[in-house]
């Protein structure tokens, strides 16, 4: 096997390197995991994790040819390897890449193409990698905007995993026994109107929750801080699938731009359609909202790495004013952009929009069936292919029933159905596909999963129809939709934005 020899270090002919990593036993795959890859980098099933070889559309494939069907990737967000995605960066691979100080149509093409999807105001495009590289971008911007320091976050967040984004993402660093919040960090209640501090019976649940912020500023302001930005992900994702209620994000941005700063969304996990009605989530809360910066990532190259920040010119004009120029290597490469064009040419052209709206109105009204089945289903709450569905062992208490929510996606798996399981007690299953998925495939899911619920319901002696539980569900569904929670009940609004929506892109 041996080619040659480097010092005393062997070197591998190509040819038998890529026989023996194709050829490794997954027990090997493990033990080499184990010795070279890093400890906190977590694996899906850790007691049983899954070697995955080979993916195409919503299936994923492991090293015995056994297809899972995917309900976990919004990276792969047009399907795993869409050929036309494929296709448009190879292509574009065989032929340039560098970086954008050169001059290259990609670059300009996709930035405008980008644009097309968003309000007028939203103009100014930075091309970057990640999704953390954009939410570490976006405080930038704000920072240098405003000349503020102190940033507002919500509970439960997440918004990637470089240091100052650690600093404003509870969901992290509240993991970390010894660590001290930022004196500049503040954190707001979660627009939760299922568990938060104002639920679904609240007469004015967003109005509560903005005022949280308005009294967050208040108290800043007596200590001599001023407020740079808010940040909030359009639909939390991993604080547990929490739709905010209609309106609170305009009356927080009142009360943020009062005070000097920025609102930033964070579209990474839920934005290029995955809600269905509209292109961007943030959308959902009306035309009347327009944030100062929109980050993207994860399904933007539907797998491929990259992202962006998109502000106002009055923004990228006080950036530039610093003095100092920001370049990126890898940021708006001629591949990237390819790639970036091709994933917006299929989302149009297969109309996974539309696919999302109705799938996912197909997938939570069978979810709502097994909800007046099932005790253990305190919620089920989403967006187009956004849906989250949060188990409880008692639905007046809302006691999280987190064992089960683990049993029931490690049940899931040997089923062949992936599924993951998160928010602050890793008791919400969460429903993010590819937007491929189908009916057929919502079908499959909730017919392996009915039998699982009825199984733990027995083992913790629940029953269906609790008399209690019923008269609470009741007095929740009052104020359930005003609230912009659970069912999707906007149909005709959604196929009238799809056809706004596909005009503009087409420009």
């Amino acid at each position: 096997m041996l080619a040659g020899t480097d010092g005393a270090r062997p070197v591998f002919l190509l040819h038998d390197r890529k026989m023996s990593l194709d050829g490794l036993e997954k027990k090997k795959t493990i033990d080499l995991r184990q010795k070279h890859i890093g400890p906190s980098c977590k694996i899906f099933f850790s007691h049983d994790p899954i070697k995955i070889v080979k993916a195409k559309g919503q299936y994923m494939y492991d090293e015995k040819g056994q297809r899972y069907l995917d309900c976990i990737n919004n990276v792969a967000h047009v399907g795993h390897c869409h050929p036309d995605v494929v296709k448009a960066g190879a292509e574009q691979m065989g032929l340039l890449n560098t970086n954008t100080r050169f001059l290259h149509d990609n670059l300009v093409l996709y930035a405008q193409r980008l644009q097309a999807t968003l309000p007028d105001k939203l103009s100014v495009c930075y091309f970057v990698n990640s999704g953390s590289e954009a939410n570490d971008l976006a405080l930038r911007l704000a920072w240098q905007y405003t000349g503020n320091k102190d940033i507002i976050t919500l509970e439960n967040a997440y918004h990637g995993h470089v240091s100052s984004l650690i600093d404003i993402s509870p969901y992290k660093f509240h993991q970390l026994s010894d660590a001290e919040q930022s004196q500049f960090v503040h954190v707001a209640p979660s627009p939760d109107v299922y568990r938060g501090k104002y639920r679904a019976d609240h007469p004015d649940a967003a109005t509560a929750y903005a005022d949280e912020v308005k009294d967050i500023i208040e108290k800043a302001h007596i200590k001599g801080h001023k407020i740079a930005a808010f940040i909030a992900e359009s639909l939390q994702s991993c604080g547990g699938q929490v739709i905010p209620p209609v309106g609170y994000f305009q009356q927080v941005a009142e009360h943020v731009r009062k005070a000097g700063g920025v609102f930033i969304t964070d579209e990474v996990q839920v934005g290029f359609g995955r809600v269905g009605s509209r292109f961007w989530a943030f959308q959902l809360q009306g035309d009347d909202f327009v944030p100062d910066i929109v980050t993207m990532g994860k399904p933007i190259g539907n797998g491929h790495p990259m992202s962006c920040v998109v502000t106002t010119r009055e923004v990228a004009e006080a950036f530039m004013s610093s003095g100092m120029e920001y370049f990126n290597t890898f940021g708006g490469n001629p591949v990237s952009c390819a790639i970036g064009l091709a994933v917006l040419d299929v989302i149009e052209k297969e109309d996974l929009r539309g696919n999302a709206l109705r799938v996912g109105q197909y997938l939570t009204n069978v979810l709502e069936k097994q909800k007046q089945k099932h005790p253990l289903i305190g919620d089920i709450r989403g967006r187009g292919l956004f849906v989250g569905v949060e188990l409880v062992k008692d639905r007046v208490k809302l006691t999280p029933a987190t064992a089960e929510a683990q049993e029931v996606i490690y049940k899931l798996k040997e089923q062949h159905v992936l599924l993951s399981a998160d928010g602050p007690h890793r008791n919400v299953l969460k429903f993010k596909p590819p937007l491929c998925f189908t009916t057929e495939d919502a079908d499959l899911v909730v017919e392996k999963l009915d039998p699982i619920l009825t199984e733990l319901e027995e083992a913790l002696g629940l029953k269906a129809n609790d008399s209690a539980n019923t008269e609470h569900e009741k007095r929740r569904k009052l104020s359930k939709d005003e609230n912009g929670h659970g069912g999707l009940n906007h149909s005709n609004e959604g196929v009238q934005e799809q056809t706004r929506q596909r005009k503009r892109m087409k420009t």
